[in-house]
């Protein structure tokens, strides 16, 4: 629910700062005051688009900060975690904060929990969190999506279309599976023939995982056979073979020096030892040398072998556009798709048993749904048409038409649209196509009346929605909104004191001017001071004790 709306140089406000409540909170205050400056605010931090003429005159720009409680919004709460939004600069970490800035020069930034955010994902989580319900807001209730949900929600089967739904994504998954698996089994016999040579090419290749390396490696030792012996031979003369003087014999020579001398001073000891080891370790390494240089050295026919190895390799990678090492994975990815298409006939025949298995099972769960929905449809239509009515629309009719679609779609086999007839000898029409914006107001409040006990949106914005009705129907409607907070958080603008009476929070909007500048200031009322105003909505210019007693005792009906 929508806890704190602070706005700052929008429009004629300099700045608004208001705490919301659960429950029913009204707005009044005189025509012209701008009792919509909430509103519209709001409207902006979900998303709605502006442009410079919102910037208050002479300010460099308008910013609107909406702070919400998701505690128990499951919606929300994972929708801020999908979208990794749900890191709060607030240390209460069950808040979502909305903030737009528009600038004098027209430009627009929006942000969720202090992370900059493009306008859309403003109005998707706007969606979850608010619905606006007035004469110039986005209508959620005219969205085909969500009459849907609406309904299944009324019917209280969404586990049977999440169902339908699970059902419909595995009968689509086969199907595609069967379509590919067809469309190549077009050309088949042609890929087979041509996947039975390439395999026995390949086969007859038998390029081994590694050899390539292998390969490369013999044929750099085979072609540089004469250099490897004679500098091996060289190196093996200067280690030790050289009786004239080889490396063995100085390091042997030395030792035996520092041997003598360690007597004298037992520090060279260590010196002598180290050296010691190297004569072993140059001893070992000639004996490795000598038996490298005694291996038999490739000739030219191992050279040859080793190139017209290579050269098959390389010649069969650039037919097939891959490299020499990626052969072996080639083969047997080649080898696989030969022994899918020659037992394809079998797994196709396997798909159409399993399509029409699950296409069934989704045809009796359309028809379940179905039949769920057109239980709901008739329930719900019954009740807001009852509603509608009672808020000052007695010819109004309103039903929910179930169009039969020609294949089943992922949520049912119907497509669902809310209609309406307002008039006597008017056909009933799409809801957001009949009717005007105040009785579109009022319509979704009928609505969201019947739905109360389902919504999921936590805070219902109604904007004017008794525009064009008194008396008795404005009762209605009051009671109306006052039944539909019990489950949601709701905001009313209004100009009726029946209606103003039932709100459990009171804002009143008035109109300051110096003559040089004017402002909007936004005062939440004492009881006293929600008497005075019942008393001004209900008295005109001129308010009397009478008025007062009536403004007092209606509060007190309104607040029961």
């Amino acid at each position: 629910m929508l806890h704190h709306l602070h706005i700052r140089n929008l429009a004629v406000v300099d700045e608004v700062e208001a705490e919301l409540r659960p429950g029913l909170t009204v707005l009044t205050g005189e025509t012209g005051a701008g009792k919509s400056i909430l509103v519209d605010a709001l409207g902006l931090a979900l998303g709605n688009r502006a442009d410079s003429d919102a910037v208050r005159p002479g300010a460099e720009r308008a910013e609107i900060t909406a702070t919400f409680s998701t505690i128990g919004n499951q919606n929300v709460n994972q929708w801020l975690k999908d979208n990794d939004l749900d890191e709060s600069t607030s240390s209460d970490s069950n808040e979502c904060v909305l903030r737009r800035v528009v600038t004098a020069d027209g430009r627009s930034r929006g942000y969720i929990n202090g992370n900059s955010v493009p306008m859309h994902l403003l109005r998707d989580v706007g969606a979850l969190l608010v619905d606006i319900c007035g004469q110039q807001a986005h209508q959620s209730l005219g969205l085909a999506e969500n009459q849907r949900i609406l309904l299944d929600q009324h019917g209280d089967h969404l586990a049977l279309v999440e169902e339908h739904r699970n059902a419909w994504r595995e009968w689509q998954a086969l199907q595609q599976e069967y379509e590919k698996l067809n469309a190549a089994s077009t050309d088949q016999a042609t890929r087979i023939d041509l996947l039975r040579f390439q395999v026995h090419e390949l086969d007859a290749l038998d390029a081994r995982p590694g050899e390539l390396g292998e390969l490369e490696q013999a044929h750099r030792i085979a072609a540089n056979a004469s250099r490897i012996q004679q500098n091996a031979g060289a190196a093996l003369q200067m280690l030790y073979d050289n009786e004239q003087v080889s490396a063995y014999d100085l390091a042997s020579k030395a030792r035996s020096y520092l041997d003598e001398l360690s007597e004298l001073d037992p520090s060279l000891g260590t010196l002598a030892a180290q050296l010691t080891e190297a004569e072993i370790i140059m001893s070992e390494a000639a004996d490795t040398l000598r038996r490298y240089l005694d291996r038999e050295s490739p000739d030219a026919a191992n050279l040859a072998g080793l190139e017209n190895r290579l050269a098959a390799m390389h010649d069969m990678a650039r037919k097939h556009r891959v490299t020499a090492a990626e052969l072996p994975e080639l083969t047997i990815r080649l080898r696989d798709e030969l022994q899918r298409l020659e037992h394809s006939d079998d797994t196709l025949d396997e798909l159409r048993q399993a399509i029409a298995t699950r296409f069934a099972l989704l045809q009796e769960l359309g028809a379940k749904l179905t039949s769920a929905r057109q239980r709901a449809a008739k329930s719900l239509s019954k009740e807001v048409t009852r509603n509608i009515q009672q808020l000052g629309m007695g010819a109004g009719k309103f039903s929910v038409n179930l169009e039969t679609l020609d294949k089943p779609g992922a949520t049912g086999s119907e497509r669902i649209e809310f209609r309406v007839a307002l008039n006597p000898g008017i056909p009933a029409g799409a809801l957001s196509k009949v009717a005007s914006g105040g009785e579109l107001s009022r319509v979704s409040l009928a609505i969201q009346v019947a739905a109360s006990r389902q919504t999921n949106t936590p805070t219902l914005i109604f904007d004017e929605v008794d525009a064009g009705v008194g008396g008795g129907t404005a009762d209605i409607v009051g009671q109306q909104l006052r039944k539909l907070a019990a489950s949601s958080q709701v905001l009313c603008v209004t100009h009726l004191a029946q209606v103003a009476s039932k709100g459990q929070q009171h804002f009143r909007v008035t109109k300051l001017s110096d003559g040089r500048s004017t402002r909007t200031r936004v005062m939440q009322l004492t009881h006293d001071e929600r008497v005075e105003e019942l008393a001004r909505m209900l008295g005109g210019v001129e308010i009397t004790e009478r008025t007062r007693d009536h403004a007092a005792e209606m509060l007190s009906a309104g607040s029961n």
